[in-house]
């Protein structure tokens, strides 16, 4: 356990009135703390009803408090949480005494930081704590659970494994020189390399997925002008967002929502029609439908049933393929044209955006698409950020560079010291590596209280 010779206090629910209001407290001085605010027994991990007086004696409120003893406490060490009506006054009162007895504030993040330090979350499960915070759709959600509870870092630790043992084995040469590295031996670890190269790539590769579930899916409705494109926009968002009129040409200029569609956070844009002959102020919001298909996750090509199949601008099918695309195909209430479905290479799905009728069809087919951004280890998803996919991409050069030291026969010590910089970087995820600057930036992002 990290010794620690300040105890920290801070409120840990948002500023402002509500039914009730938390606040923490953490270090060596809790168990004091308590006693001579509360006397009595000190019972860990029960809740007990009693007054809060401040130094004065002046009784602040009634509260609610749980004493927690380290090591079995969120951060490690003794900590208190103290339940007050959720008066502002009332809240800020009881921290101003817990510092005039000694507390001090705590910074953001500090009590994950102080878990961290501590053993109790490896670096990629704090991380975990503030995705879990920021959640905003079942996906995110679940995935933030799961790596809460460790599942990055149980990936990271079959990796860093499999790692070791390679190294073992190359360093066991460097120890004694007189033998050489056996040919099937090679075969080997090049083998065990490459896998290890693509079982990085994969990993660099869910960074993807782990944005769509951080600040969700975005989804770019596309389509000729009046195909419905504002109509599906409305009904998905639940309200009369955008304009709807006969009349085509209507949307000028890109609109966003942000939608929950299954378990998938989307953002929605809704965007001019592709009109292959658009008025000078159309042909402005053509372009801007242009710039947002570019950086798209996702599409849905709302099609016209009424009307002969149209085409698309080779800007934006380019940016199409089978697995980001969902064809909508609209004004199924109305009576449908002869149009050749045999020429679309997309999933296609048959909807009135006016009745609501395929809507579900729709989301079954949204969310089996989303999911196939996910990598998955047994019923795990994972899903790394920026931090984690830079760690990752270090580590991969580490290992193509021990990968090309063996393949030209260099001197093996040239491809253990790679494998060790590839350790340390796959290290990083978890923090096993203690970069200090790292840590500061990690826990900055955090809220106070947490």
């Amino acid at each position: 356990m990290l010794f620690v010779s300040d105890t920290i206090a801070a409120l840990a629910t948002p500023v402002g009135t509500a039914a009730i209001a938390l606040l923490r407290a953490s270090g060596p001085d809790v168990r004091n703390l308590v006693t001579e605010l509360f006397g009595g027994v000190l019972l860990p991990r029960t809740a007990v009803h009693a007054d809060y007086r401040d130094l004065r004696g002046l009784l602040l409120d009634d509260v609610v408090y749980t004493y927690f003893a380290g090591p079995n406490s969120y951060t490690g060490e003794d900590s208190v949480e103290i339940s007050c009506h959720g008066n502002p006054y009332i809240a800020q009162r009881i921290l101003e005494d817990l510092f005039q007895r000694g507390c001090r504030a705590a910074e953001a993040g500090e009590f994950t930081k102080r878990a961290f330090l501590n053993g109790r979350l490896d670096l990629s499960q704090a991380e975990a704590v503030m995705d879990l915070i920021q959640a905003r759709s079942e996906r995110a959600l679940t995935t933030a659970n799961q790596q809460l509870r460790g599942s990055l870092g149980r990936h990271m630790e079959s990796l860093l494994a499999r790692l070791i043992k390679i190294l073992a084995q190359i360093e066991a040469y460097i120890d004694f020189p007189e033998e050489d590295l056996p040919p099937e031996d090679c075969r080997a670890v090049a083998a065990e390399l490459e896998a290890l190269c693509r079982d990085a790539r994969r990993l660099i590769a869910t960074n993807h997925f782990g944005g769509i579930l951080r600040d969700g899916l975005k989804t770019v409705i596309v389509g000729a002008p009046n195909a419905g494109k504002s109509s599906l926009f409305n009904r998905l968002v639940g309200r009369e967002r955008a304009l709807v009129s006969s009349e085509p040409g209507t949307t000028r200029d890109y609109l966003e929502e942000r939608i929950l569609l299954g378990p998938h956070l989307l953002r929605l844009i809704d965007t001019a029609g592709l009109n292959a002959e658009p008025s000078s102020l159309e042909g402005r919001g053509i372009q801007k439908t242009i710039e947002q298909a570019g950086t798209a996750d996702f599409f849905l090509w709302v099609i016209d049933s009424t009307s002969p199949l149209p085409s698309l601008p080779e800007s934006v099918a380019k940016k199409m393929t089978f697995t980001n695309t969902v064809a909508v195909l609209n004004k199924n209430d109305l009576p449908a044209a002869q149009m050749d479905i045999g020429k679309i290479v997309f999933p296609v799905v048959k909807i009135s955006a006016v009745t609501g009728e395929g809507l579900e069809a729709l989301e079954d087919i949204v969310s089996r698409l989303t999911d196939s951004f996910c990598i998955t280890t047994g019923d795990e998803i994972i899903a790394i950020n920026a931090r984690h996919t830079q760690a990752v991409e270090q580590a991969l050069a580490c290992l193509v560079a021990a990968q090309e030291s063996l393949a030209v026969k260099k001197p093996i010590e040239l491809a253990a010291s790679d494998l060790r910089g590839a350790m340390e970087a796959f290290g990083e995820i978890s923090g096993r590596v203690d970069h200090e600057k790292i840590l500061d930036e990690l826990f900055a992002s955090f809220c106070i209280g947490k």
